[in-house]
């Protein structure tokens, strides 16, 4: 049944009815050739109707200013509005599915088809409307493939107005989405959408999948090129482009190309056909995909002369779309092995390199220099610098960035181009990058450039530059003063004294005191990782905190436990280093089990084994643990992180049957000396192979591979 109407529906209602006479007059005003201009999308009122009639006047384009990739068209279609019944049986329709309440799947499938028959003739005022459009976007993920397909043809021929709404085009994103896995099904002769003998003998067989996307491309050809900076459109060409790739859905990568920070998430119970492991890696696409893809980078840029490139580059809605275009244009013609080809879009933003890069004056060097102190355009060319053929950024390092690598990692916005040129280059070049950099390491430590020290200790590690290694653990050791005791506090506990530069900005300093935790507590964790003098210090560090210290630490924030957490899992040389961690954490057991971050510190003592050249912490200690826990019982069950920490310490089996807990714990102490064996096999293996430097303590093993394995085996014992 649908809720009452309370005093504020009516009101809605009331505003509801003056947009629709409005809309009404608008349209039988044919004489007037001025177009209306469509009202703030953010009304302060919050209205969940009032807005659908505004939806359909679009802001027209003023003729006085030019556009990137020329002018829209003038006309934007009306596909009318949802009556008021339609729109109280629709919201029933959203409430219902997400109860979700049905005894059965059967009968979940019929009220979907009752639903989809209700909709049918209706689907563009649903994707168009405010208060219905995640209806439709519901409708979208709980479908099967020929609702789908039936979808792409009500949509048809309306793609180009509807990718523009504010609404509809979160629509047109998740049909797209969804169904592009039906393409590598359909491939591989999987069809689920053929017609039986009891569908309608009427009915016509449905196309392809791939046909009804190239059909979709076909309404947007001769339009991308101010599509490009739509405020809608532009996001869901970015679907279309991930898909024509048959790159992952699912990756934290392309679902920040795809969506923005603001993207609201439905939610399904379930989804009727394809299974959604198949996002997560890459997927079949017909050559058609390809050859569609090459033709959109071409139409994209194919009007816009080097200025309008350059704009775009630092145009805040074309600059995602078109690091996606580049990515791709290099990743489909790369590999050509034709030069002279100017007609790349890679060709566009550096001429006649890599030639070219060798004067100053050139665009290429000009495109990189204007392009390097943006804080918008710096994403296109890290994105330039991470893809880019090995004998462009040969020469891109060597006429560029190599005699002034130093001064760009202390830049705000120049550093993150700075830092892709370090994950490429070889052990020579780096080497001398640091040697540049050595001299002013003080400067990045006083600007809290920690992201740059954390890449160099990577990067140098991973070419195995172990004397590169031991000089930048002794520059950031004389950054803090000489005393390897003060890293820990310096880097993830900053007084607010240290970021808060100007008075009365508590927002803006509580903001960039978190992102100097979160940085500081990443190289932290990154030196731990890294065997010999780095790691070293940074446990000489946490075995001198005072307790109040460490236990905020454990506590504060999810990046400085996990700090806590991995120096638990790490090797020492220092024998007592794990059992005085954890002696000086236990007086606290009940506040870590509650607490919302320190729970992941409680729960990795359980892991570690109670004997270990490199990692120990005595039987008696984790018997003591479980013991406060189960004087606290009733609390833990009372709260979420309790239940996570009573679970993984199997504070059930210790309660009941005392005995097989103490097998049970002594029996993961087995396994993971097994486990400490091989990885010391393997590390003697890494030591005749140069990976790791002569002063690796002993038993020492990769932290993250280690705790992941040594957790797996402790929850399936």
């Amino acid at each position: 049944m649908p809720k009452p109407r309370s005093k504020r529906q009516a009101i809605r209602d009331e505003r509801k009815a003056k947009r629709r006479e409005k809309a009404v007059a608008a349209q039988e005003a044919d004489s007037k050739p001025a177009k209306r201009r469509r009202l703030n999308d953010d009304n302060a009122d919050g209205d969940a109707t009032s807005n659908q009639g505004a939806a359909a006047f679009q802001d027209g384009p003023d003729p006085s200013q030019s556009r990137i990739g020329g002018l829209p068209p003038a006309d934007r279609e009306f596909f009318g509005m949802l009556s008021d019944q339609e729109q109280e049986y629709f919201r029933s329709v959203d409430e219902q599915l997400d109860i979700d309440d049905f005894p059965s799947q059967e009968e979940r499938q019929l009220y979907l088809n009752s639903v989809f028959t209700e909709a049918e003739g209706k689907e563009l005022k649903l994707a168009c409307s405010q208060s219905c459009s995640r209806l439709m976007e519901r409708l979208i993920l709980m479908s099967n493939t020929r609702q789908k397909k039936k979808l792409f043809g009500q949509f048809g021929g309306h793609f180009l107005n509807l990718i523009q709404h504010r609404f509809a085009s979160h629509c047109c994103e998740t049909l797209f989405l969804q169904s592009a896995p039906i393409i590598a099904k359909e491939l591989g002769g999987e069809r689920d959408d053929i017609l039986t003998d009891q569908d309608d003998p009427d009915e016509k067989p449905l196309p392809y999948m791939e046909e009804l996307f190239l059909l979709t491309l076909d309404e947007l050809e001769g339009h991308l090129g101010y599509l490009v900076t739509d405020k809608f459109a532009s996001h869901t060409l970015r679907v279309l482009l991930i898909i024509l790739s048959g790159r992952p859905l699912e990756q934290s990568q392309t679902k920040s190309l795809i969506h923005s920070k603001k993207k609201e998430r439905i939610l399904v119970p379930w989804k009727s056909d394809v299974s959604m492991e198949s996002d997560s890696q890459l997927r079949a696409v017909p050559m058609s995909f390809n050859l569609a893809a090459k033709k959109i980078i071409a139409d994209s840029v194919s009007g816009m002369n080097t200025t309008e490139l350059r704009v775009l580059a630092t145009h805040p809605t074309g600059n995602p779309v078109l690091q996606l275009l580049l990515e791709l244009d290099i990743d489909l013609n790369g590999k050509a092995d034709d030069e002279s080809d100017h007609t790349t879009l890679l060709w566009r933003f550096l001429p006649d390199t890599p030639t070219s890069l060798k004067d100053a004056t050139t665009p290429a060097s000009d495109f990189v220099n204007s392009m390097l102190y943006d804080a918008i355009g710096s994403r296109l060319l890290e994105t330039l610098i991470t893809h880019c053929p090995g004998r462009i950024f040969k020469a891109l390092y060597k006429h560029v960035f190599a005699s002034r690598i130093h001064s760009l990692l202390r830049n705000d916005i120049a550093s993150y181009p700075a830092i892709r040129i370090l994950n490429r280059l070889s052990k020579e070049d780096l080497a001398a990058a640091v040697q540049q950099t050595l001299p002013e390491f003080g400067k990045l430590i006083t600007l809290s450039r920690f992201n740059v020290v954390k890449t160099l200790f990577e990067r140098c590690e991973a070419r195995h530059a172990s004397d590169e290694i031991e000089n930048l653990t002794k520059a950031l050791v004389d950054a803090f003063g000489s005393d390897p005791k003060s890293l820990v506090p310096k880097l993830c506990l900053p007084q607010p004294s240290e970021t808060d530069d100007e008075k009365g900005h508590e927002p803006l300093a509580k903001k960039n005191r978190s992102a100097l935790v979160s940085h500081g507590s990443q190289l932290t964790t990154a030196m731990l990782a890294i065997p010999g003098s780095p790691s070293n210090a940074i446990q000489a560090s946490l075995a001198a905190l005072p307790e109040e210290l460490i236990l905020q630490l454990a506590t504060s924030s999810a990046p400085t436990s996990y700090v806590l957490a991995n120096a638990m899992s790490t090797p020492s040389r220092n024998k007592i280093f794990h059992k005085t961690l954890v002696a000086t954490l236990r007086p606290h057991t009940f506040q870590l089990a509650v607490s919302e971050h320190g729970n992941k510190v409680l729960n990795s003592i359980i892991s570690m084994p109670s004997r270990g050249d490199g990692i120990s912490v005595p039987f008696h200690i984790k018997q003591s643990i479980m013991e406060q826990l189960g004087q606290h019982e009733q609390e833990l069950r009372d709260s979420f992180e309790g239940r996570r920490v009573w679970r993984t310490w199997k504070g059930d089996l210790w309660r009941n049957r005392h005995r097989e807990w103490i097998s049970w714990a002594k029996e993961a102490d087995s396994i993971s000396e097994q486990m400490a064996g091989e990885h010391q096999a393997r590390r003697e293996t890494g030591l005749r192979n140069g990976s790791v430097n002569e002063n690796t303590p002993k038993g020492y093993v990769r932290n993250n591979d280690y705790a992941k394995k040594r957790k797996r085996d402790v929850e399936s014992a």
